[in-house]
């Protein structure tokens, strides 16, 4: 049982003594009794965040013979370079060889988005969609931040890229991205 006295202090001092007051007293059993209640009901009812991640697959370390490896026409492959100052550059194809650029973009709506929303909407033309139509290999150089990485794969959630990858980027792609 909780009590809360504010009773004084009687009978100190000599002083004549008079009948005895009963001291004012608080019953705080009924509010430590709601306050377990409360705190039992937010500790059940209350649910914990649950953390928000992308799913992500890395390739498995080993080496895979060239024969088994899958084979993917550049057509279908987009290469986006990351680099420092927030710079972005793609390429359609073999780096050797492309088919298209490479090309200076931006990141949002108007920038890489659109151009991949366009490749996309051409492979849906073709008939390859999903898994058979556009592939994204993302490369950064050591000069893009932490914010450029999550804003490309940002932009493959949204744009809804089923088949993107993350690899290292070539001596000659670095030199590009200077």
């Amino acid at each position: 049982m909780a009590e809360l006295n504010t009773g004084g202090n009687e009978g100190k001092g000599g002083k004549k003594v008079r009948s005895k007051k009963q001291n004012a007293g608080v019953d705080l059993t009924a509010m430590v009794d709601l306050a377990f209640l409360l705190i039992t009901f937010f500790m059940l009812t209350t649910s914990l965040s649950k953390p928000q991640s992308m799913d992500l697959q890395m390739p498995d370390k080993k080496d895979v013979p060239i024969e088994d490896r899958i084979k993917v026409k550049e057509s279908k492959t987009m290469t986006i370079l990351l680099g420092k100052n927030n710079m972005l550059k793609y390429y359609v194809g073999m780096f050797s060889s492309p088919i298209e650029g490479p090309t200076d973009s931006t990141y949002g709506k108007d920038g890489i988005r659109k151009v991949i929303l366009q490749k996309i909407a051409n492979l849906k033309a073709q008939g390859l969609t999903g898994e058979q139509g556009q592939i994204v290999i993302i490369k950064a150089t050591d000069e893009a931040t932490y914010t450029n990485m999550i804003d490309i794969l940002d932009e493959m959630a949204i744009t809804g890229i089923e088949v993107y990858a993350i690899n290292d980027i070539t001596e000659a792609e670095k030199a590009i991205m200077q």
